[in-house]
């Protein structure tokens, strides 16, 4: 896949940092580059252009990034039985456009699609963060608010990621995709540490809502290949949409997924509904006014989002979770964004709390 780009912008520390060379060597020779003191600055939205949020992804960003680096899932709440998934906010925004996509709301002032070059803190905070609870195992994700994948023929910044996390013993890295951008790390020997996760879409789903992202059916097969090269896999049917055909479409999906991808090497399948905040919503019908995925009927939940109808996205959840069991029984499932209660009506049991479930999927089962 590849990514057009109207102009790249480096922070004058970084002119020659190694990550800096690495993008303007892989960098089509067409593409400005300009030097700047502060990225932020390059980052705001562009108000003359018709779309500032679309404008914004094709400015790319190198920068320093000034807040830390490793945070709580901000999908977590106490609301929710959550996953105890930790972020590792590496890049910020997604040159993917998805009608769905919540950064059209959370990233609307910086839209700018930043890549913080001074990612060795990171690994530094992570580090820290395995000192303190050396007993403990962490499952540690960089896709939460920009695609793990999307610029690695650029950045390389996957063979970094997997040197370091291969040597680590109580914590897992998870790169979360839409892509089939794998060749770097089809030259990388993760050491059972990596596992590398898709969003999986019916074809419907893609069709209307998943522009620029590679078709499902590629992303199955870059699973295949990294689960042969000793990569562990995983995915997400989140957010799943109740169209009209919902409910055969996913479980064709799945009969794809379990075809394509050997049961026994997929690590987790975690199942979500679609969600929105009001200005989520207006967001996405404004710049999507043609999709039928955003149209359908929704209730304003206790939380502060839109959500599908409890009864009929708890029908789709049993659904899939049903078509999972008999064709994968060993592989882990659970809800994402999902009360215990809705959790308890699914699996017939409440889910650990965040803690436990993240050692869970960290150890891979």
């Amino acid at each position: 896949m590849r990514f057009d780009l109207d102009r790249v912008f480096i922070e004058n520390e970084f002119r020659d940092a190694p990550i800096s060379r690495r993008v303007l060597n892989a960098l089509d020779s067409r593409v400005a580059v300009q030097y700047v003191a502060d990225g932020r600055e390059a980052a705001k939205p562009d108000r003359r252009q018709a779309d500032p949020f679309a404008a914004g992804k094709r400015r790319l960003i190198l920068m320093r990034r000034r807040a830390p680096f490793l945070m709580a899932c901000p999908a977590g709440s106490a609301q929710f039985a959550c996953c105890g998934y930790l972020v590792l906010t590496l890049a910020s925004n997604c040159p993917m456009d998805c009608s769905y996509c919540f950064l059209q709301e959370y990233v609307a002032d910086n839209p700018g699609f930043q890549i913080y070059a001074n990612y060795a803190d990171a690994l530094d905070e992570i580090d820290a963060l395995i000192r303190k609870a050396p007993g403990r195992h962490f499952r540690v994700g960089t896709g939460e608010l920009a695609d793990s994948l999307a610029f690695d023929r650029l950045t390389g910044l996957s063979l970094d990621l997997v040197d370091y996390f291969s040597r680590q013993r109580n914590a897992v890295l998870e790169l979360k995709t839409k892509t089939d951008e794998i060749d770097n790390l089809l030259t990388a020997d993760p050491k059972g540490q990596v596992l590398v996760s898709w969003t999986l879409s019916p074809p419907a789903v893609f069709a209307s809502s998943e522009h620029r992202s590679a078709p499902p059916a590629a992303r199955m097969e870059a699973a295949r290949r990294l689960a042969d090269a000793g990569y562990g896999v995983a995915f997400h049917l989140d957010p799943m949409i109740a169209y009209p055909e919902a409910e055969r479409d996913y479980a064709e999906l799945l009969d794809r997924l379990f075809a394509t991808v050997n049961a026994s090497k997929i690590r987790f399948i975690s199942v979500g509904g679609l969600r929105m905040t009001p200005g989520l919503r207006r967001a996405a019908r404004r710049r999507f006014p043609a999709d039928p995925m955003l149209t359908g009927e929704e209730v304003l939940s206790p939380d502060g989002r839109y959500r599908t109808f409890t009864a009929l996205r708890g029908r789709l959840f049993d659904s899939v979770s049903k078509r999972i069991r008999s064709q994968a029984p060993g592989v882990a499932v659970y809800l994402c964004m999902e009360s215990a209660a809705m959790s308890e009506r699914i699996f017939g049991t409440r889910p650990p709390d965040p803690a436990k479930m993240g050692e869970i999927l960290a150890r891979g089962g």
